[in-house]
């Protein structure tokens, strides 16, 4: 009834007689037939009263006020003279009790004044430029023709690129292989849910794979750039004013129609866009062709001038990853610090692209992510939980000021216990902020005593002791003066390294990510010989349906539970180098499978990418599960070493043989040795030695340089 007469309450509806309720409806003999049932139907019930009471509460009051997240508007003089105001939620900050249509059809100006956070990403990274080259570089004079950048963009390498990230951008880039900014203008505007389909013949015809065709002649002034394609609003107004003599005024009165959907504007204008375009000579037929795609484009219209701003502030990322990525890439890490899944994505970009990325360090790192002397990325300080913004600022400042420390004793002497406790110092041991120390491994920090306490607590009553004795004003007539740096330090007690396992663990705890190394390091012999698939398979199933899996992985988070009808069932997060998936394990597979359910278990999972009998869905169906470890065990058969003949020498290949003979086993021995000049290979089957494929043996074999495969 509302949508019948958009004045009509409910309220109104109940309170007039049945004439009233006619001559409102035009009696119209069918809406008066619906609203008279409806109000039969609450007048009969116990509800009505309370429904017109809820109705009188609820109509016309605001539901809720929502603020523009970059809308201003500006006004001659104090904005309370011309709109009332009211204090956003939460905040002392004025917005307008107006809608923002309301607003500028009142005379207000509102303009749009978006914030980025690239901004300030690529504001640190010209500044890390400056700091390791001291070079000083001013964005907006980047060359707009600079070759490393359009490579970039052509290889589709645009992990951590404003706006051009995405898997599917980086595809098109690929195919589209761009030359000029013109073509990131362009693809910046059609990659949107309504011009995506003109992609395809927009990179087929940049390539000269499908012809330009205009409607008419005139249009290939405004439509060249973008090959025929209309892509942008300018290009309407520019050809509405070309083809049917629109005013300036009227070109950006149809624009806005376009940009907003007004359909009836829309309806208005067409009749003067056909009359003035026959006008001028051209085709009725073509005219109306054209308007029809400016109708169908009025869905998705984009502007140019914004498209150009954001092309650009993309261009200068690129620019400075193509020509500067070590920099580029410790700011995007800064600027996502907070996020560990985002850190871990952009350091496997840095490792693509052959970027070392380094852990902590006392004596390199600073609170963001760096550069250091030797072009690596640098772990800043600042991402160890239990390193606040305090104890990162004195170890910098001691360390500007005095030097590096050249020990964790003389750490421990000059920064001032207060700011750094031994929260601190526990957090630099298990994040590695102390292994540039040689004489030291994490390890020893936490050997206990006699009496129970940890070498940890005794480093740090060392440094306490010796800032007493430094600060200390009482001086007796027999004393040197020097006491404090004659205090000898504490015995570095002996003890077996952590772990890898164990090790990586305490690291995650305090950075939330594995840095130095990854837990599936100790089984990259059985991963690389038996294993096919990644987790990141996983999370993309469409894209590798069908596909039988072997997938290596450690579970991270496991959990046995029931289902409403007492059915149990478990459920075990995996994870490896790149990403974590959540996987079920239901019925007999549960049951089969459940020992595995355990967090900090290394399994290799076989399974197909399919969608099971009465599902719907993609799913991983889960066919095997077995300990990582034993994959060689059960899998290995046979050993096959590949080595150069320039490299064969006697001394290597006795080497090889007391390298066999000390891994005696059941796997059989196989050599190649390949001439890569002559192209040529001879393989040999070793028929007297047999060997023990553990990691100790292909330790030994990636020392000697020799290639190896397990089949």
């Amino acid at each position: 009834i509302a949508k019948m007469v958009p004045d009509l309450s409910l309220k109104k509806l109940f309170d007039m007689s049945d004439a009233e309720l006619a001559e409102k409806l035009r009696n119209n003999q069918d809406d008066l037939a619906k609203a008279k049932e409806l109000r039969q139907l609450y007048k009969g019930s116990d509800l009505s009263a309370a429904v017109v009471r809820q109705a009188q509460k609820l109509e016309g009051s605001v539901r809720n006020t929502g603020i523009h997240a970059c809308g201003v508007i500006i006004t001659p003089d104090d904005i309370t003279n011309f709109v009332p105001v009211a204090t956003a939620k939460d905040s002392e900050m004025y917005c307008t009790q107006y809608d923002n249509s309301v607003a500028e059809s009142a005379g207000l100006l509102k303009m749009d004044f978006l914030g980025l956070k690239t901004l300030t990403l690529i504001k640190d990274a010209v500044r890390n430029v400056k700091q390791t080259k001291g070079i000083v570089l001013d964005p907006d004079s980047f060359p707009i023709d600079d070759e490393k950048t359009y490579e970039l963009f052509q290889r589709g390498e645009t992990v951590g690129i404003f706006q051009y990230e995405s898997t599917g951008m980086q595809k098109y880039m690929r195919e589209l292989k761009p030359t000029v900014f013109a073509d990131l203008i362009a693809m910046n505007a059609l990659y949107r849910p309504g011009p995506l389909e003109y992609i395809p013949s927009f990179i087929k015809r940049k390539h000269g794979e499908e012809a330009i065709v205009y409607d008419l002649d005139d249009c290939e002034e405004y439509l060249k750039e973008t090959y025929g394609i209309t892509v942008y609003q300018e290009q309407v107004m520019l050809l509405s004013q070309k083809l049917a003599g629109f005013s300036k005024g009227e070109a950006d009165t149809l624009r806005k129609a376009m940009g907003k959907k007004q359909k009836e504007v829309l309806d208005k204008m067409k009749p003067l866009f056909l009359e003035r375009g026959a006008d001028k000579g051209h085709n009725i037929e073509k005219l109306e062709k054209i308007w029809k795609d400016w109708e169908a484009f009025a869905l998705y219209a984009f502007n140019k001038s914004h498209s150009t701003c954001y092309a650009w502030i993309a261009y200068q990322t690129a620019y400075l990853k193509a020509n500067y990525p070590a920099e580029y890439m410790a700011s995007v890490l800064s600027n996502n610090m907070n996020d560990m899944k985002q850190v871990t994505f952009f350091m496997e970009e840095c490792r693509r692209i052959g970027l070392a990325v380094l852990g902590p360090d006392v004596n390199e790192s600073n609170y963001f992510f760096t550069v250091n002397k030797e072009g690596a990325v640098r772990f800043g300080l600042g991402a160890i939980k239990g390193l606040g913004s305090s104890p990162v600022d004195a170890i910098i400042s001691e360390r500007k000021e005095n030097g590096p420390f050249v020990s964790v004793f003389d750490f421990a002497k000059r920064v001032n216990p207060r700011n750094c406790n031994r929260t601190t110092f526990e957090s630099l041991v298990y994040g590695g902020g102390f292994d540039s120390f040689k004489e030291m491994h994490r390890a020893q920090f936490f050997v206990e005593d006699t009496k129970g306490r940890l070498f940890l607590d005794s480093i740090m009553r060392f440094g306490a002791e010796y800032q007493k004795n430094l600060n200390s004003p009482q001086i007796d007539i027999f004393s040197t003066g020097d006491e404090s740096s004659n205090l000898p330090e504490p015995v570095i007690p002996k003890t077996e390294e952590w772990g890898t396992v164990y090790r990586l663990n305490k690291e995650k705890e305090v950075i939330g990510i594995f840095i130095s190394g990854h837990p599936l390091d100790d089984f990259k012999v059985e991963i690389n010989s038996f294993c096919n698939g990644t987790v990141e398979m996983l999370n993309h199933m469409p894209l590798n349906r069908g596909r039988d899996l072997h997938i290596p992985a450690i579970i991270t988070e496991a959990e046995h539970r029931f289902t409403k009808n007492g059915d149990p069932f478990g459920t075990l997060t995996i994870e490896d180098y790149h990403d974590s998936y959540k996987l079920f394990l239901w019925r007999e597979n549960y049951l089969k499978f459940r020992h595995f359910i355990q967090p900090g278990t290394f399994v290799a999972i076989k399974g197909k990418i399919e969608i099971p009998p009465r599902r719907s869905e993609l799913e991983f169906v889960i066919h095997a599960i077995e300990l990582l470890q034993n994959l060689k065990e059960s899998k290995a058969k046979s050993i096959h070493l590949k080595v150069s003949s320039k490299t064969i020498t006697h001394s290597l290949v006795m080497d090889i043989n007391k390298l066999c003979q000390s891994n005696e086993g059941k796997c059989s021995l196989h050599f190649t040795v390949f001439d890569q000049l002559d192209d040529l290979e001879v393989r040999m089957t070793s028929k007297t030695i047999k060997v023990n494929p553990t990691n100790t043996f292909f330790n030994e074999l990636d020392k000697l340089d020799v290639t190896y495969e397990i089949r």
